[in-house]
């Protein structure tokens, strides 16, 4: 990694981590893939918030590795992870960064969904 950029957060691309005040429960194929009271919501620059939930939180039975990966200047490099019974939808449809960047570095133990790559993720308050 140390040919690719790393860059900080800060006013022209801020980066936020904190606790989620909302319960998180994602479902793929009728199946609760995780279900977390302890998330994240990760607010980067002006995209949508991303909840980070604690890899304990998640069914890992139900999650196969794969081999891609992507890199974020922000935040390094994610691994993915797809949801064999959601089919074709769910192929690389959760990302963890496993070493994540000191800024981000609550992120480290938790996955994040594509939300349209599972069948819903619900949120209530906690």
């Amino acid at each position: 990694m140390a040919d690719k950029p790393r860059l900080q957060p800060g006013p022209d691309h801020p980066i936020t981590v904190r606790p989620s005040t909302e319960r998180v429960v994602v479902t793929v194929a009728g199946k609760v893939v995780a279900d977390s009271r302890n998330a994240l919501t990760l607010q980067e620059a002006n995209y949508p918030p991303a909840y980070y939930v604690p890899l304990t939180d998640v069914d890992r039975s139900l999650l196969e590795r794969t081999s891609t990966t992507t890199y974020c200047p922000y935040k390094g490099e994610a691994g993915y992870y797809s949801i064999p019974v959601g089919g074709e939808k769910s192929v690389d449809a959760i990302w963890e960064y496993a070493e994540p960047f000191d800024a981000v570095a609550p992120i480290v133990n938790h996955v994040a969904f594509y939300p349209n790559r599972v069948d819903s993720i619900e949120t209530t308050p906690l």
